[in-house]
């Protein structure tokens, strides 16, 4: 494998991210979430909208991390790698919730919700991948 292409697999793995963000912001109609939320104490409410904000916020800055340092980060440079086994970390402990901790089927309610359910999943496990690439060949190509 050439730097380039794990460069080139790093910059979509960014995008990725803002893909999620998009889908993050999707996902409220698509839960009926104010419905939820509605039936919560104030303090609740707002924790939960602080959260998923920053959830928001920690998608865009991985995403931008990885899209205009994906050349750093496909060097193996030590903070590089470190930078990466958060990444593999974060986006591992996320396809591990979504399989096991998350029960979603009340939600999926038609093809297109189960297939961009599916699609997300698909995401997790690309990110992760190409993370484990990074730190494993990075420097080494």
């Amino acid at each position: 494998m050439k730097t380039t292409t794990l460069i080139t697999l790093l910059q979509i793995a960014g995008l990725l991210h803002i893909g999620l963000m998009c889908a993050g912001a999707s996902m409220p109609r698509a839960v009926n979430l104010n419905a939820h939320l509605a039936v919560l104490p104030a303090f609740i409410r707002r924790l939960f909208l602080v959260y998923f904000s920053f959830i928001g916020l920690m998608l865009a800055g991985f995403g931008c991390l990885t899209f205009f340092f994906a050349g750093p980060m496909a060097s193996g440079e030590p903070l590089a790698r470190a930078l990466c086994v958060l990444l593999l970390a974060f986006w591992t402990l996320r396809l591990i919730a979504a399989g096991f901790i998350f029960d979603v089927r009340p939600y999926l309610t038609n093809w297109f919700y189960r297939l961009g359910y599916h699609a997300i999943n698909l995401v997790f496990v690309y990110l992760a991948a190409v993370y484990a690439l990074a730190i494993w060949k990075g420097g080494r190509l």
